[in-house]
């Protein structure tokens, strides 16, 4: 034991973090099988004794933050069990039609409603908001949703596409606020329920469907951070499909989260109790994957805006956890404590990034305006 704990204590000085120190961002261990778990399982590891309660910190974001800043992964051997894992996600996709079913039944229709109404907005949106001249998270997300319909150029009786479109919240905006006629799809039954009822009246249309069976035309396009969903093996397929079903002179907006290197699987940790699948892309990817079907008109990126929106639905969560434990345990409640906070270091460390992509087939003539 005595051996793993003084290889994860050099390993935490390149972050200078220190094992049972005094400052807010330091590791407190309460079991000694902390040690060889981090060492052997990695990232995986970490979280899985936290959400074990193996070790706390004072101020988890902060400690992540220096973790990721100090780019710790790159000195960590690869392990047999990491090296098999990628192995397969590079011969086998992950996102296929059956597993992305159940891949977004883990996400959106395992985890209650509830939990979501406490943590997230009015509009339900779990994609970033946009905190120009936002103070607050409903504020930042209704910004971010006007601003998606600007930049595509919405206007009433357009038709506008949503591919991932969530609990409905964009749709709703678009036809309500813009006048547009919506389609939303989505491989969540628990979604597809939510929104039929939210756009009740309006002109949309939402669909229990897998984008890759789209085949109609749309003025417009909307992609909320899907592709992460979509993998790597599809991206091209994915595509295509907006490729053929935009009309000649539309526009695709595409908002991801971005990784700054290209990648084929996601953080084990994630992967395994967050989002099933998951894999975010790089700009290497998102060419190669438009190569000869889209123009980039323009490329913006407001990551570090994620750090609020995760800093507000954990102050959200946290604040309404006392309603929610009945149906949510402590090891659940480390276990989202341990995302959201991680997600806000990841942002913060800009390990990872929030891409809005705006794509034309054929170049806009005259030039694409950008808009912030």
């Amino acid at each position: 034991m005595s051996n793993f704990k003084e290889k994860l204590k050099k390993l935490l000085s390149y972050a200078d973090v220190k094992i049972n120190g005094n400052r807010p961002w330091d590791i407190q261990v309460h079991d000694d099988r902390f040690y060889k778990r981090v060492i052997v399982d990695g990232s995986l590891g970490l979280g899985e004794s936290y959400m074990d309660g193996w070790w706390d910190c004072q101020k988890l974001d902060e400690c992540i933050f220096r973790l990721c800043r100090a780019d710790l992964k790159s000195k960590l051997k690869n392990n047999w069990k990491l090296l098999i894992a990628l192995a397969i996600s590079k011969l086998f996709s992950r996102q296929g039609k059956m597993r992305a079913v159940k891949n977004s039944k883990v996400v959106y229709d395992d985890i209650g409603l509830d939990l979501y109404q406490k943590m997230l907005d009015k509009y339900l949106q779990y994609t970033n908001g946009y905190w120009k001249n936002a103070k607050t998270i409903d504020e930042a997300q209704e910004a971010k949703l006007d601003l998606i319909c600007r930049k595509i150029g919405l206007k009433p009786g357009m038709r506008v596409l949503d591919i991932g479109c969530g609990w409905g919240g964009f749709v709703h905006y678009a036809a309500k606020k813009y006048g547009a006629k919506a389609v939303g799809i989505t491989l969540s039954r628990e979604h597809a329920k939510y929104s039929k009822e939210l756009c009740k009246g309006l002109p949309v249309e939402i669909r229990f469907q897998d984008y890759r069976d789209i085949n109609e035309k749309f003025d417009c396009i909307v992609s909320v951070e899907m592709i992460e969903h979509v993998g790597p093996k599809n991206h091209r397929k994915y595509m295509e499909v907006a490729h053929r079903c935009l009309n000649d002179g539309g526009i695709f907006l595409l908002q991801t989260i971005g990784s700054n290197a290209s990648i084929t699987r996601a953080d084990p940790w994630t992967d395994k109790y967050i989002f099933p699948g998951c894999v975010v892309p790089s700009i290497h990817q998102i060419g190669r994957a438009i190569d000869g079907l889209f123009v980039m008109e323009d490329l913006h990126n407001f990551g570090t805006d994620y750090e609020k929106t995760l800093a507000a639905w954990w102050n959200n969560f946290d604040k309404n956890y006392d309603k929610l434990k009945s149906k949510y345990d402590e090891r659940f409640y480390r276990m989202w404590k341990f995302y959201l906070k991680g997600g806000a270091a990841l942002v913060k460390s800009r390990t990872c990034q929030l891409w809005q992509i705006v794509l034309s087939k054929r170049g806009v003539l005259g030039g694409y305006t950008s808009i912030r």
